[in-house]
């Protein structure tokens, strides 16, 4: 199923670090925005407790969160975001977290941009703990919201074992004309990821890129606590 969000709506997207943008749906944000939409994302941490320093390394634990801040807000920028909340929890430790002030945080948002859509990873198959703590936060926030106001929630699984467990995602978008955006965000967190290679290379390149990126795939997620 191909994914349809209103055109000219807000979409919300809740993740633990900067980086978990990039890949998975950044195709999609940017591809939104182009029609005229809106994006929110809330990224809970700085990921100041990575220990990629770039490849040579280029910095060091104490200016990582510096560092990881400002690919951040690149990142941000290439995909078109137009506001970015980074909310001050601490890398490593979501499941920790006081559930209140987490769900509470979480549930704020969603009360004051009542958005048309929400990202996040699917608990319990997104392979890192804080991946795992932040998509069950957000379904207990959304499991909080009446039925009748809850937006569609669209998630990401990257576990050996998800689709054998969970099935294969329901939905697929087609963001080959974002590709660009894509890359460039990519290639913003270069504390973290070599770079996959640039559009424009070579046919044979243009040509792989396209193949591995051009699609991105969710799992709408429908097994809400109060529902």
């Amino acid at each position: 199923m191909m994914m349809t969000i209103p055109a000219n709506s807000r979409v919300l997207v809740v993740l633990p670090h900067p980086d978990d943008e990039c890949y998975s749906l950044s195709g999609t944000l940017a591809k939104h925005i182009a029609g005229g939409g809106q994006v929110t994302y809330a990224c809970l941490t700085l990921g100041e407790m990575g220990r990629n320093m770039g490849t040579p390394p280029f910095t060091n634990r104490v200016d990582l969160p510096r560092i990881r801040e400002g690919e951040l807000k690149k990142s941000v920028e290439a995909i078109g975001i137009q506001d970015l909340r980074m909310m001050g929890f601490h890398d490593k430790t979501i499941e920790f977290e006081d559930r209140q002030v987490l769900d509470g945080t979480i549930l704020d948002l969603l009360t004051e941009l009542k958005p048309s859509a929400v990202f996040t990873f699917y608990p319990g198959y997104s392979v890192h703990p804080d991946h795992d703590a932040t998509g069950a936060a957000v379904v207990r926030a959304m499991g909080r919201l009446p039925e009748s106001e809850r937006p569609p929630l669209y998630t990401m699984a990257f576990s050996r074992n998800c689709t054998d467990e969970i099935g294969f995602p329901d939905t697929e978008n087609d963001v080959g004309d974002f590709l660009q955006n894509k890359l460039d965000s990519i290639h913003a967190h270069r504390s973290q990821f070599p770079s996959p290679g640039e559009l424009g290379k070579s046919k044979k390149m243009d040509r792989e890129l396209r193949e591995r990126f051009s699609r991105e795939r969710f799992w709408t997620f429908r097994e809400f606590p109060n529902a």
